[in-house]
Formats: C-alpha cells, structure tokens, sequence
C-alpha cells in the first residue's frame, strides 16, 4: 500500500510537469519544496544526534570540535554555493573535493571519539 501511494504521488509530479502551462515554473517549484524538506531533514537528523551524544561532544577537545563544526559548516557552505561552483569544471572539482574533505574530517573525529 505504501509503494502504491509513493507511485502515486511521483505519477501526480509528473503530470502536473507534463500537462500545466508554464511546467517549467512548476518544475523549479517542485524541486524547490523537495530541496527545502531535504535540507530540513538534515537538519532534523543532526539535531537528533546532538541530543543523543551530548556527552560525546562535549568530551571533544576544543580543536576536535572545531573541526567537527567546521565539517559540518562547511558542507552548508557547499550546498549553499553549489550554482557557482557547478558552473565551471574547475568548480565543481573542487566542490567535490571540499566534500570529501568535509566528510573525511567528520568521520575521523566521529570514530577517534568513540574509541574506547
């Protein structure tokens, strides 16, 4: 029943791109709303675990917390200029890389905390 209603709704977007005047407004509307509830959930989800490892975070020492909030400052940084760096071959090499590093520095300090 769930998938049936996840078809649905896709098969619904999907019209309303096809048949109405102007789809092209309708499309950047679309992708719009899904961009905000992605970046919503994210943010719901690094709340969540702020929460839950309280203890954890604040055991960091405070150059490991930096770079933690950093990582995850700068990934809002990268959302946030992906236009401008996509543009360009140069750019979106690095907007890549920025990533990887991002997620790199996360990771690392995540798993040197939770060592025992």
């Amino acid at each position: 029943m769930r998938n049936v209603r996840n078809v649905a709704i896709i098969m619904v977007l999907a019209l309303a791109v096809a048949f109405a005047p102007q789809s092209g407004n309708v499309v950047d509307a679309i992708f719009a709303a899904l961009t905000m509830g992605f970046l919503a959930g994210i943010a719901w989800m690094l709340y969540t675990l702020s929460r839950q490892n309280q203890l954890t975070l604040a055991t960091l020492s405070d150059g490991r917390r930096a770079v933690f909030y950093g990582a995850f400052g700068m990934l809002a940084l990268l959302v946030a200029g992906s236009d401008k760096l996509f543009s360009t071959g140069g750019g979106t090499v690095l907007w890549i890389l920025l990533l990887a590093a991002s997620v790199a520095a996360i990771w690392r300090v995540w798993v040197e905390a939770n060592t025992y």
